[in-house]
């Protein structure tokens, strides 16, 4: 990636990104998940990217704002986004800053970051949308306000007898809707037979992160009858080598990878290993989802709800639709300047 000689100014900016509704997964509860906007400004031109960081490694919104303080200089001197992936480790900061250039460069060029990462213009995606590993009734309750949803993804914890009583609670409204499950690394392998009976009786399409990173060996074997998806598992395109065989799914996070740059290169060879695609989301705002909405156009399944629940985001309303998710390049990643068509 070539670099520019032009005077740039970085800014960061930080996000409340409140729940209107708090969200309860597996071992964590969470209000709010604050996010960091880095805009990149040269020419008159202006990138952004947004990141949410990843909660389980600590990196939270202080890490992000230190990370991407650390290589201040060097993209205020001009450095591209090759460059900042040997900087910088996957992080929350690095997925920032990732996606900014890449806005930037797309607004450089005339081009759509879609065509300039060689990919077919966008069409609307079903995205899946989230309920809570909470109590019944909760349940029952969030999901009569996504009557539109073609999707559902449940939380689960890894009590059976309480995840059982969850799935009922969807399975009693949405009989018939495509139904995923994210155990959030909760399941441990003495329960993995009785996970596979609860998949069957209720009809459940996928599976993610059944048990913890580091257990993937205890999912050697387990044949639940419908698709394991890696989460936590694998972070990057280092790990999706490591660890690929585990799963038939990958679930890519710009937050874990790093930015769009790599959540590219890991879906290509993803595809290479014959394994199926899934875009997933950290949280964050529209503009979070915006690179991730990119990254969806290669994916066999959408998880892009996060701007949904949020109780601060005015534009989460404009992107969903009859249970689809489009996020229009005049928001991120559109062409301008002269060469703009």
């Amino acid at each position: 990636m070539a670099t520019t000689t032009a005077a740039r100014e970085l800014s960061v900016d930080r996000m409340a990104m409140r729940f209107a509704s708090p969200l309860r997964i597996s071992g964590y509860v969470f209000d709010a998940m604050p996010s960091v906007v880095a805009t990149i400004s040269v020419q008159g031109e202006a990138g952004r990217g947004e990141a949410a960081g990843v909660y389980y490694l600590g990196d939270d919104q202080d890490r992000m704002v230190a990370t991407i303080e650390e290589v201040r200089p060097a993209i205020e001197q001009g450095i591209g986004r090759k460059e900042l992936r040997s900087m910088l480790p996957p992080c929350g900061g690095r997925n920032a800053l990732d996606c900014a250039l890449w806005d930037l460069e797309a607004k450089a060029a005339g081009k759509p970051v879609w065509a300039l990462a060689g990919i077919a213009q966008p069409k609307p995606l079903v995205t899946v949308f989230t309920l809570p590993a909470d109590e019944p009734q909760v349940i029952i309750d969030r999901l009569a306000k996504l009557d539109f949803a073609k999707a559902i993804k449940l939380k689960l914890d890894g009590v059976v007898e309480a995840d059982r009583e969850r799935l009922a609670a969807v399975r009693s409204l949405r009989p018939d809707v495509w139904l995923s499950v994210d155990a959030n690394q909760g399941y441990v392998e003495q329960d993995l037979d009785r996970l596979s009976q609860l998949l069957s009786d209720h009809k459940v399409s996928l599976v993610e992160q059944p048990v913890a990173r580091g257990k993937e060996l205890s999912l050697e074997g387990w044949k639940p009858g419908v698709p394991v998806a890696a989460d936590e598992s694998i972070l990057d395109l280092e790990e999706l080598r490591e660890r690929a065989w585990s799963f038939d799914v990958i679930n890519i996070k710009l937050d874990k990878c790093g930015g769009l740059t790599e959540a590219l290169a890991m879906a290509h060879e993803a595809r290479a290993m014959s394994k199926q695609v899934m875009v997933g989301n950290m949280g964050g705002s529209t503009l979070a989802m915006a690179p991730g909405f990119i990254v969806g156009q290669l994916c066999d399944f959408v998880d892009l709800d996060g701007p949904y629940g949020l109780s601060d985001d005015p534009l989460s309303s404009s992107i969903y639709s009859d249970g689809e998710v489009f996020v229009p390049e005049r928001l991120w990643g559109g062409a301008s300047g002269p060469a703009a068509k």
